[in-house]
Parts: C-alpha cells; structure tokens; sequence
C-alpha cells in the first residue's frame, strides 16, 4: 500500500469520526472541561469558552434522550442477572430524564422559556440524574467485570496446556474487559464531574477538580468512540 493510499485512509477515518455528531459532542466536552480547568471558576477568557461551549453542547443532544428510551424497553442478553438487569434500566431511565430536562436548560440559556427559577431547579434535577446514572453505570460495569472475571478463569482452566492469548475467545473476553474496565474509570469521573457541577463538595471538588476529571472523562469519550481501523487482507 503506497503513502498516498495510507494517508487517504486515515483521513477517511477522521472523516468517518468527525461525522458522528456524538463525536462532535465529546470533543466540545473536552474544550469545555479543560477551559474550566483552566478558569478555576475566575472570570475570564476560559470561562466564556466553558460556558460557550456548554451551551453549544446541548444542540448536539437534542432529542438524544430517544436512544436511552429505546434502551429502556429492549430486552436484555439471556443471562443476565437481575440486578444487573435493574441497574441498566435504571441507568437508561436516569439518562433520559436528565437528556430531556437538559433540552428545557438549553430553551431558557436560548431565550425561549422565560421562568429561570424553574429552569435551574430543572438543571440541578438534570444534574442529580446524570450523577445516579453514572452510579449505576459504575455498579454495572463492576458486576459485568465481576462475570467475566469468573469466566475468564474457567477457560484459562481448560487452555493450561495451551497459549491461552492465541486463543480468539479468550482474546476476545480479554478486550471486552478493558473496554468495561475503562467505562468504569470514566463512570467514577463522571461522578466526581457531578459532585463538582451540583457544588455538594465545593471545598474539596473545585471547580479546577471538576475541569481535570470532566477532561480526562471527555477524552475517553473521543477514544471510546474511535471507528475500528480497516483489517489488512492477508495474501
């Protein structure tokens, strides 16, 4: 494959992630939390960006509030346990609600809906969803680690006599679990990010504290939305 056939590639990629509107959002988020990081709350050029780009954040996501709604009503994988089950349900629930209260935050910050003592406690409601969502995401992201954990070693028991890494199911656990693993680390941040918008810990979760974690989360955002990079074919 010649330079020029690897360099058209790649931008095909970029092309091919800069499409997707979630992407769009997550890198908007990045540029958000980093100005908040660097603004620590003081007025300035960084916090107009912070609070700029929040509000342009919220174009990306409306009507988003439909895909957890979707996900509310589908079924789950056989298997799955019940709690488990409860927690992802009620992640979704969590989600759409704070999506759809944030659209009525966006219509007030907009200029269309007037009452703003009832939008902020709409967006502090909003808020307090994301913040339970990201609980229950971390919840399930531990018991679903917890699952393939016990998996993992009753096929690590039948492959002792074999290189278990060249065996493509235990490969295949092996990726799901870092990708699970790095949900949870996110979900933890996503926390954090909550306690410091909500100010329930103004002392210790500073608004500096709130930008560092809510840009290391966006950046795994933007990875975890990377497009999987075409296979080579084999002669």
């Amino acid at each position: 494959m010649s330079t020029l056939d690897v360099t058209r590639a790649e931008l095909a990629l970029i092309v091919l992630y800069l499409n997707k509107a979630e992407a769009r959002d997550k890198i908007c988020r990045a540029i958000q939390y980093g100005s908040k990081f660097l603004s620590n709350g003081q007025p300035g050029t960084a916090q107009n960006v912070d609070k700029s780009t929040s509000l342009a954040r919220k174009v990306f996501r409306l009507f988003k509030f439909v895909n957890d709604l979707h996900g509310l009503i589908s079924p789950v994988p056989q298997g799955t346990p019940l709690p488990l089950v409860l927690l992802g349900k009620s992640k979704n629930a969590l989600l759409s609600t704070f999506l759809f209260l944030d659209q009525i935050v966006w219509l007030h910050r907009s200029g269309i809906y007037k009452n703003k003592e009832r939008a902020e406690l709409l967006g502090r409601i909003s808020l307090f969803c994301w913040m339970g969502s990201s609980v229950c995401t971390t919840l399930v992201e531990l018991g679903e680690l917890g699952r393939l954990s016990v998996s993992m070693k009753k096929l690590e028991k039948n492959l002792k006599d074999s290189d278990k890494y060249k065996n493509e199911e235990y490969r295949a656990k092996l990726q799901k679990s870092n990708e699970r693993t790095l949900a949870l680390v996110k979900a933890g941040m996503d926390i954090v990010v909550a306690v410091g918008l909500l100010q329930l810990a103004p002392k210790k979760v500073t608004p500096r504290v709130t930008g560092a974690f809510g840009f290391v989360s966006s950046l795994i955002s933007c990875y975890q939305l990377l497009p999987s990079p075409p296979k080579s074919k084999t002669p």
